[in-house]
């Protein structure tokens, strides 16, 4: 095979002989049944010779492929849904040849684990074997020497519907007319990308559920139509997450965060806007660490914020930058007026990929910080996505009704 990196490997049968399968998909496979289960003491990601071996024992054959993706080199194995209970990411790495290893859902039905590489070696076996007796599966790869020139040419996701999540679309035109005010809820983070975690504190978790408050909170108010970027644990990648604004026409775009900063002591609820310089070195390093989250969850982010910036006009920001930084002032009142804790500089600017729509005012709300105690026992508190919930759609609405009143001045 010219590109090993680019193995499709799927269709297997549980009475299949023990062999190597390296085919594409076949439609008229037989369907598996049962969820597949990782076995953490049979599996391992170990140095050999000048490149990595790796080993991942399944109770059965599934669905799937392999492929790596650069700067930073990784490499990436997409599953039908794997049970991945029982697995230490950290202890399954046995080499300092992998920096990083992060698996969960991709998307409904799918499972990904990636391995972030210290340098770019490329796949030169990869194959699924199935014991005819137990049905039981064992993937391994073979990753060669570091070849730079090599692993560049054969790195990237092959194209293939059956896997993918959806291309981003480009913004539509707006319907003309009275129509519900459309808004997007963003629960940061999910499947593969768990978010910041605390002792049991799972930010994908918090967010999901902060952000279903959210859209009860305003749905009662009848005349809003309510979009979650996602609305289960599913990873989402940044840039598809705005791409989902415009393909539904979002008036607003919401994304809901509980980060954890690793140095300093910040606390209380802080609204992020766009701006391509952070406001504070807080803001820039919570930037830095999201863009590079989606970038270790496999997601090739090789032009995408020229896909995001190429398609929307600057002239757009001049209208929406004003009516982001109307909102935000009105989260600030709603928030403050809540009794929800605000942060000390509550309004703060950072290059947050999600909020790069030019066309739709989009702000980012850290709710609180997980590396803050008072923020924890607030998160925790089964009251407080509530009091969060009615405090933005305050602020929805007061907005709404001001930017009403100025839309006669706004250029059409």
């Amino acid at each position: 095979m010219s590109r090993p990196a680019h193995l499709i490997i799927a269709a297997l049968l549980a009475l299949i002989p023990l062999a190597s399968l390296t085919g594409a998909p076949r439609a008229h496979a037989q369907e598996l049944t049962g969820l597949a289960r990782i076995d953490a003491a049979d599996s391992a990601v170990k140095a050999e010779g000048d490149g990595i071996a790796l080993r991942l024992s399944l109770s059965q054959g599934v669905p799937w492929r392999v492929f790596t993706l650069s700067d930073p080199p990784r490499l990436v194995f997409d599953f039908r849904e794997i049970d991945w209970a029982g697995l230490d990411g950290a202890a399954l790495i046995g080499t300092d040849r992998v920096s990083d290893l992060r698996f969960g859902s991709y998307r409904p039905g799918w499972s990904r684990l990636v391995l972030t590489l210290t340098d770019p070696m490329p796949v030169r076996r990869a194959q699924m074997r199935i014991a005819p007796d137990t049905g039981r599966a064992t993937v391994t790869a073979r990753l060669g020497a570091p070849d730079p020139v090599g692993f560049a040419a054969a790195a990237g996701a092959p194209a293939d519907p059956a896997w993918d999540l959806p291309k981003p679309a480009l913004p539509p035109r707006k319907p003309g007319g009275k129509r519900p005010l459309t808004v997007v809820i963003d629960p940061g983070h999910g499947g593969i990308d768990p978010g910041a975690i605390h002792d049991r504190m799972t930010e994908k978790t918090l967010m999901l559920a902060l952000a279903r408050a959210v859209r009860e909170a305003l749905v009662r108010e009848g005349d809003t139509r309510v979009v979650l970027t996602r609305d289960d644990d599913s990873f989402v990648p940044l840039e598809r997450r705005v791409s989902i604004a415009h393909e539904v026409g979002a008036d607003l775009f919401i994304s809901l965060h509980a980060d954890i900063l690793p140095f300093g002591n910040a606390h209380g609820a802080t609204i992020y806007t766009l701006s391509e310089t952070a406001s504070d070195e807080a803001s820039e390093k919570l930037s830095e660490r999201h863009d590079r989250d989606d970038l270790l969850s496999g997601v090739d982010l090789t032009g995408k914020d020229d896909v995001v910036a190429g398609v929307l006009l600057d002239l757009a920001r001049q209208e929406t930058t004003p009516r982001t930084r109307a909102f935000s002032d009105a989260l600030q009142t709603a928030i403050g007026e809540s009794g929800v804790p605000l942060n000390s500089r509550p309004q703060r600017m950072a290059n947050f990929s999600v909020l790069k729509a030019a066309d739709i005012p989009s702000v980012l709300i850290e709710v609180g910080y997980l590396s803050s105690d008072r923020d924890r026992g607030n998160l925790a508190d089964p009251a407080f996505p509530g009091k969060v919930a009615e405090a933005i759609r305050d602020a929805v609405l007061a907005w709404t009704r001001a930017d009403a009143a100025l839309r006669p001045l706004i250029r059409q």
